[in-house]
């Protein structure tokens, strides 16, 4: 429901009221009846009906009061057979009723200085609205109506008036009264200055024209608490209004400014106006199981009351309360002891206080002798309230006392009584109805000096109500108190509120103490708190939490449930990668590429660096292996160069024996170039001397089975071949075949050589480094011409598998290209699909596998004979088995 708006009863129902009320001024002959009707009718009283009690002081310019000195009026049961009682108000309000004489102290120092107002004397009409809109319309047409109206030939007499000779009306405190008021007032123009109506739908000048107030709207109060929530991070408060137009109005407007702000409202009920315990108790449950840890109570002082005494029936404690202004210094909760245990801590905004120079004494100075004067209708009543005994009351010479009460002695004296009506340690309100005085009487000022003849200064001698009306919206003054007087185009002061904080002093007594300030005058709205004075509930110095899920730490963020308010989260962890390093974090940030998130997701640091090194492992066993068949092929070497003479290792091609081992050796050492910190050189280094020592290796395998081929051919008749095989021929085989490759490695150098590269792949915590072939073409070709050559070896040798087992190795250089053939046909697939160092282990294993097949298969035999055979290595033997072979 829109703030602005009444619901659609409370529109009938004024409608209603208003209606009645008009007619019953028609009845009265305030407003002119048609001209036919009799000239003798006068206005006469309904009959069972009776005027309000008034208090009234005569003067120059009369203005008029409306508090609410009772809570409420007393309801009796209508029976339609007889005219109803009268209306009787009960629970009388000691605070409205200091209210009230702060009115009449006003107007009688302006009447005692004379300067503001000189050879002017002003006077009053008060009434007692009692709480209800109904009595405060009731109170509202007496004050502009007249005793002596008259309907004379269908036309008011010349010296009756529709106003009742009031001038502007003080009043009334609560929003909904002055809601009922404000639209009666405004069809008269009757300037109408309310003292504490809050509400913010009373700003709209459309529909109450003639409504001013010395009270802020509560635009700015709810501005003012919507900062405090943001202040202190609540991010779930509960929200309880009053069945009125203030309560409801302030709450929705609460309610939607902190929903923007981000936060949520964990609950939003009504204090229905019957104030039903079992209403009541409902609300208090629902505290109870909402969760929320801080409530916001925007109500007047008598609907929080009714809120408190269920929460203290129930034992819910641990509740920090923020007070709207309509109870955030109300005595009638922060004095009695029953509620210390669950308002101690509270805390709300208040209208700034001041002291007002001889106040008290005036509010003091009331005695009892005029208790019985019927023309002070509120003072018996306020008497033997706070004194609790009865007066006497004198009627057709009759003394009637209430029975219940022991009669006053004559001797009570305000001044022995502490209570809120003697209590000026915080005016506030007061303050406003003070001001509100002086703001009419600066109005009434400035119309008399209007220069007489100016066309725009009214009669002075019959002021209108439009026009003072008029002239109280464009008051400016600074009062006696330093405070700059004015109003906005809305009718609205500047708001200041003081943020006070209820506290228990030593003596266990409730000490309303200011600990901040909320100033909208500078226009910045600025709030100003002085934290370090505040007392939390529970007498705690640590500010109390309200949310709906716990704050999430550092390294995690807030993941929204479904279906719930969106500040009811779950705090997940960032996921391996990203981190967060503030509380409640809607996200998590991934780090940098070459960054990762520490244990704690709180903080992203340097990868770590992967690639295959010598302290690694895998890298120690693989340098282990490669030195071992390095030694090993040496030990061969060794060997062969001591039995050089020997028939098997002169029958074998010495040389290129010789040859294949040195090139053995390379392939062994050329493996320890792929362990270690890639760099520019050892990229370029590896790939190299791998592809051209293998090709050298290869080259020669197939010389010498090139050379064993031929010599078992050559031995046939006619033959000539081997004369193309020769040593020289050899050589030139094994440098071409190597310079081929040599030639493929250059070219790849100078195009686009191997380089270092970093993979640093998203979900991985580790930096792989390693040598990047650069170009995947000649990295193709070097192993494709490998693998040529090793397979031109493969079909030679099979080609001499059945020549005579002790004169060839053809065998045995079968099993090793077999096994060369397989390794790197397996060696493909695996580079491939290995991930980060694992490619660069593949490789290396394949070149240690290959070479230890090679000087396994085509040395390991011949070591055997030479070593553990010695008889086998003889010209004869090996004769003798080519013989046997032949045959």
């Amino acid at each position: 429901m829109n703030h602005f708006e009444m619901r659609s009863s409370e529109r009938s129902l004024l409608w209603r009221i208003t209606r009645v009320g008009f007619m019953s001024l028609m009845c009265c002959g305030i407003f002119p009846h048609n001209s036919q009707q009799e000239s003798s009718q006068q206005c006469q009283i309904i009959p069972g009906s009776m005027s309000l009690p008034l208090l009234e002081k005569k003067g120059d310019i009369t203005l008029g009061g409306l508090f609410s000195l009772h809570d409420m009026v007393e309801e009796h049961s209508v029976s339609y057979t007889s005219a109803p009682p009268p209306t009787q108000c009960t629970r009388f309000n000691f605070r409205t009723f200091r209210w009230m004489q702060t009115m009449i102290f006003a107007i009688e120092e302006i009447n005692r200085d004379g300067r503001l107002l000189p050879n002017i004397t002003l006077g009053y009409k008060i009434y007692d609205s009692c709480s209800t809109p109904h009595q405060a319309l009731r109170a509202a047409m007496e004050l502009m109506g007249t005793e002596k109206s008259s309907v004379v030939e269908g036309k008011m007499q010349s010296k009756e008036t529709c106003h009742g000779n009031i001038a502007a009306v003080i009043g009334d405190g609560g929003s909904t009264q002055s809601l009922v008021v404000a639209r009666f007032l405004g069809v008269f123009h009757m300037p109408q200055v309310s003292y504490f109506s809050s509400c913010a739908c009373l700003s709209d000048k459309k529909e109450f024209p003639a409504f001013l107030r010395t009270m802020p709207s509560d635009f700015f109060q709810v501005d003012a608490l919507v900062q405090l929530v943001k202040h202190f991070g609540w991010s779930w408060v509960g929200v309880i209004a009053g069945d009125d137009d203030y309560g409801r109005g302030g709450a929705n407007i609460f309610a939607d400014k902190v929903r923007k702000l981000g936060a949520c409202v964990a609950l939003h009920e009504i204090i229905p106006k019957n104030r039903a315990q079992a209403a009541v108790s409902s609300i208090v449950s629902k505290i109870r199981s909402s969760g929320a840890r801080v409530i916001l109570v925007f109500a007047v002082e008598q609907d929080a009351a009714a809120l408190f005494d269920e929460a203290l029936r129930e034992d819910l404690t641990g509740i920090q309360w923020l007070a709207s202004e309509a109870w955030s210094t109300a005595a009638v909760l922060s004095s009695p002891e029953k509620y210390h245990q669950i308002l101690q801590g509270s805390m709300g905004f208040a209208i700034r206080q001041t002291h007002i120079p001889g106040l008290q004494d005036f509010l003091l100075g009331l005695n009892p002798a005029g208790a019985d004067d019927p023309e002070n209708p509120f003072l018996k009543p306020f008497w033997e309230e706070v004194f609790q005994c009865s007066l006497g009351l004198t009627t057709n010479g009759q003394e009637h006392t209430d029975e219940r009460k022991p009669p006053c002695s004559g001797t009570e004296e305000l001044g022995n009584v502490t209570n809120i009506y003697s209590d000026v340690s915080q005016l506030r309100i007061s303050y406003n109805v003070y001001k509100a005085v002086y703001a009419i009487a600066h109005a009434l000022q400035a119309i008399r000096s209007c220069v007489k003849g100016d066309p725009h200064c009214p009669d002075t001698d019959n002021i209108q109500p439009w026009q003072l009306l008029h002239h109280i919206k464009q008051v400016t003054f600074v009062n006696s108190f330093g405070d700059e007087i004015k109003f906005d185009e809305n009718g609205d002061p500047a708001a200041v509120y003081d943020l006070v904080n209820w506290q228990l002093t030593a003596n266990a007594e409730m000490e309303i103490t200011t600990i901040g300030t909320f100033d909208e005058m500078s226009g910045k709205q600025e709030l100003q708190i002085q934290e370090q004075n505040i007392i939390w509930n529970g007498n705690q110095t640590k500010v109390p939490l309200s949310v709906c899920s716990s704050i999430c730490p550092p390294g995690t963020r807030k993941a929204i449930r479904p279906n719930f308010p969106i500040c009811c989260h779950d705090c997940v962890v960032c996921t391996a990668g990203e981190i967060s390093n503030q509380t409640d974090a809607i996200e998590c940030v991934r780090c940098l590429p070459e960054f990762w998130s520490d244990s704690r997701r709180m903080a992203c640091i340097p990868k770590e660096v992967e690639f295959l090194s010598f302290s690694d492992t895998m890298g120690v066993v693989l340098m282990a292996i490669s030195l071992i068949g390095f030694f090993c092929t040496c030990t061969v070497v060794v060997i062969f160069i001591h039995h050089r003479t020997t028939p098997i290792v002169r029958a074998n091609n010495s040389e290129l024996s010789f040859l294949l081992l040195f090139s053995l050796t390379l392939c062994f050492l050329c493996s320890l170039t792929f362990i270690g910190r890639p760099s520019q050189w050892s990229c370029m280094l590896r790939h190299t001397a791998f592809g051209i020592t293998f090709v050298l290796c290869v080259s020669c395998i197939l010389g010498k089975t090139i050379v064993v081929l031929m010599a078992f051919k050559a031995t046939l008749p006619g033959t000539k071949v081997m004369k193309w095989f020769g040593p020289v021929q050899q050589k030139a085989i094994i440098i071409f075949s190597t310079l081929i490759q040599v030639i493929i490695c250059i070219v790849w150098l100078f195009v686009a050589p191997p380089t270092p590269r970093k993979l640093m792949p998203r979900e991985s915590p580790i930096v792989i480094l390693l040598c990047d072939e650069g170009s995947p073409v000649a990295f193709a070709l070097v192993l494709g011409y490998i693998g040529l050559l090793a397979c031109l070896c493969l079909v030679l040798a099979f080609l001499a598998r059945k020549l005579p087992d002790n004169f060839n190795e053809a065998k045995l250089i079968t099993f090793s290209m077999l096994i060369f053939c397989a390794v790197w046909v397996a060696f493909v697939p695996a580079y491939i699909t290995s991930p980060g160092k694992y490619s660069t282990v593949t490789e290396v294993f394949a070149i240690l596998a290959s070479s230890y097949g090679l000087l396994g298969c085509i040395f390991a035999p011949k070591c055997y004979i030479i070593i553990l055979r010695p008889e086998k290595n003889s010209r004869k033997h090996l004769l003798s088995r080519v013989a046997t072979d032949k045959f």
